[in-house]
């Protein structure tokens, strides 16, 4: 069912969707008829109002849990108010302070207390997806597995050690994998491997590279492998899952569980984030709209943050139940890839 635009809802069923939604957003309940013809300002009657909300339920904007009369908004009718409706608050005084109070120091200390600090002022899940950061080289090294195979070992400059297994091009000799990681170690220790990549290339090109071909066509394939590992693992900083689990949540455990293994996924959640990185503005998924989420129901918020050349290098959001405050949320995630995007200036 095609979602109608706002524009060609009469002005009495907008007023009693606005209820419904703002209603339901706030209290998490169904909001009946009686509800609504209590409220000052609608001149309706329960029947009236009734009539409105059927219309609206044939829409495909409304619709009745079994165990109760009132409505709820569908996922479509959701998008219609947050697109189309919502009046966005900006974070106060105080949540703007607490959250540049947090975002500072060290990149890393920050992106996690901004994961933590959204958490907290949200109710929800915090999220921030890190910049993707190359090793820097400091040793290489090759162990022969068998005449096809060999272990690549890197060593990077920070410590942490990193094993492939990369196929051998043919006849090359245990000589010229020596030779291979003395190559690496004497001319490219000191540089991330897209620079490695590059002057590798160039010393080739120029006829520098003291390697005979299979040495240098070695080298060439490893650190393209471990180019193309390093750009697609996500980094992914996850706060306040425990959030997740509230009252009404816990009423559908089997909900909660696949939230939580949703949760758990990192690389799919990296990937959904990272359409808003390549979209390079807000992004609101509501429940099915992603299919990463249909089965829990949930709702993510996420918005980009900058680098010091203004190049989207990260996302920050919230997960969170379909049923989160929006007017509230929006401005605050927008608010903190602001504050992340000035660190990282």
């Amino acid at each position: 069912m095609t979602t109608p635009p706002i524009s060609e809802l009469t002005t009495r069923a907008r007023e009693v969707f606005r209820v419904v939604v703002e209603g339901y957003l706030g209290t998490g309940q169904p909001v009946g008829s009686r509800t609504i013809s209590r409220l000052a300002g609608l001149s309706l009657s329960p029947a009236s109002i009734r009539n409105v909300m059927q219309d609206l339920v044939e829409l495909g904007l409304l619709e009745s849990p079994h165990t109760s009369a009132g409505r709820v908004p569908t996922e479509q009718g959701l998008r219609l108010f947050v697109d189309g409706m919502m009046q966005a608050t900006a974070p106060s005084a105080e949540e703007q302070a607490q959250i540049e109070s947090r975002v500072r120091g060290p990149v890393e200390d920050a992106l996690a207390a901004a994961s933590a600090t959204l958490s907290g002022l949200s109710a929800c899940a915090g999220i921030v997806l890190v910049p993707a950061r190359e090793p820097v080289l400091r040793q290489f090294a090759f162990v022969p597995l068998s005449p096809n195979q060999a272990i690549a070992v890197l060593v990077g400059a920070d410590g942490t050690v990193e094993n492939r297994v990369v196929d051998l091009p043919p006849g090359i000799s245990p000589a010229a994998l020596t030779e291979a990681a003395n190559y690496i170690n004497a001319r490219l220790a000191g540089r991330t491997l897209r620079e490695a990549e590059a002057l590798l290339h160039s010393e080739i090109d120029r006829g520098q590279a003291a390697l005979d071909a299979a040495a240098a066509e070695l080298i060439g394939r490893g650190l393209a492998r471990w180019s193309e590992d390093g750009a697609s693992r996500p980094v992914l900083i996850v706060r306040g899952a425990a959030n997740l689990i509230d009252p009404a949540a816990a009423a559908d455990l089997e909900r909660v569980r696949q939230l939580l293994d949703e949760i758990e996924g990192k690389a799919e959640i990296a990937r959904l984030l990272d359409s808003a990185r390549l979209g390079r503005g807000m992004k609101i998924f509501i429940g099915s709209e992603n299919k990463l989420f249909s089965l829990s129901g949930s709702s993510v918020i996420a918005a980009p943050y900058r680098g010091g050349d203004g190049q989207v290098v990260g996302v920050v959001g919230v997960i969170g139940p379909t049923r989160l405050n929006y007017a509230r949320v929006v401005p605050m995630v927008d608010f903190t890839a602001q504050a992340l995007t000035r660190l990282m200036a």
